[in-house]
């Protein structure tokens, strides 16, 4: 649009638009290329997309000692013996080490109603951002609701497959994955929580169900904690989940996103 033809309140309308999404929208230009300012930021939130995948989860850094002391959260590896590897060989994010395995079954009772299980997945930035304000949201709703709340754990070099692994070892009624989101350049702190009833060794994504996009600019932690709580308990009554089980939201409400669920 010539900028004569623009309507009085064309800058206030911009703000709107752009209100709604986190998608770069009207942002202008100078000659054929973006101005200087949009020029920057898309190589600000590359950079922080970038640093979000190839971080080192290190569990007092990105978490807080105190949470990681009040959870008494611990850390295992899948198969990937480094983040290089992992990146090439996601087979290998899909299933835990030897090491792992007896570590978890030594320290996590089996048979919990639900089991909480965090993988740095492809964001780093998205586990440190979230899960603080996440899980003990979703330990008090756990406890409202007299579950037998399993003990977390953290995952290095983690995909959704490895949920089948920890499903065999544990046997959890329903299995909620915490896992950082390929990021975008919207947002490089995108959570997303797959979730399985009993999932066990044959299982695919058509077996589990994912609420994606938890993030500051997507759903919040209250709506994610109530989501991943209504829909643990949907699993529970019906025996099912996944392709059979369509998330109930009659009290919450989705939020639009900004980035990929990319665990898998």
């Amino acid at each position: 649009m010539h900028p004569r033809s623009q309507p009085a309140d064309w800058p206030e309308l911009v703000e709107k638009i752009r209100a709604l999404t986190p998608a770069r929208l009207l942002v202008g230009r100078v000659g054929a290329s973006y101005s200087t300012a949009t020029q920057l930021q898309l190589r600000e939130d590359h950079a922080a997309a970038r640093d979000a995948v190839m971080d080192e989860l290190d569990l007092e850094r990105h978490l807080g000692g105190q949470l990681v002391q009040d959870w008494k959260l611990f850390e295992v590896a899948t198969a990937a013996a480094s983040k290089t590897q992992y990146l090439a060989r996601p087979d290998l994010g899909r299933r835990l080490s030897e090491q792992a395995r007896g570590s978890i079954g030594q320290r996590c009772p089996a048979g919990a109603d639900l089991q909480i299980v965090i993988g740095d997945g492809l964001s780093v930035s998205a586990v440190a951002a979230q899960v603080p304000p996440l899980l003990p949201l979703l330990d008090a709703g756990a406890r409202q609701r007299g579950w037998r709340w399993g003990q977390p754990f953290v995952v290095r070099y983690c995909r959704v497959g490895v949920m089948n692994d920890i499903g065999e070892l544990l046997a959890p009624k329903a299995l909620v994955l915490l896992i950082g989101e390929r990021p975008g350049l919207a947002t490089a702190e995108s959570l997303s929580a797959y979730m399985a009833y009993r999932p066990r060794a044959g299982h695919t994504d058509a077996d589990r169900n994912l609420i994606s996009n938890i993030h500051l600019r997507g759903v919040g932690p209250e709506n994610a904690a109530l989501r991943i709580l209504n829909l643990a308990a949907q699993m529970m009554a019906g025996a099912i989940s996944g392709a059979q089980l369509k998330e109930a939201l009659s009290l919450t409400t989705n939020a639009a996103s900004g980035s990929d669920p990319g665990g898998e």
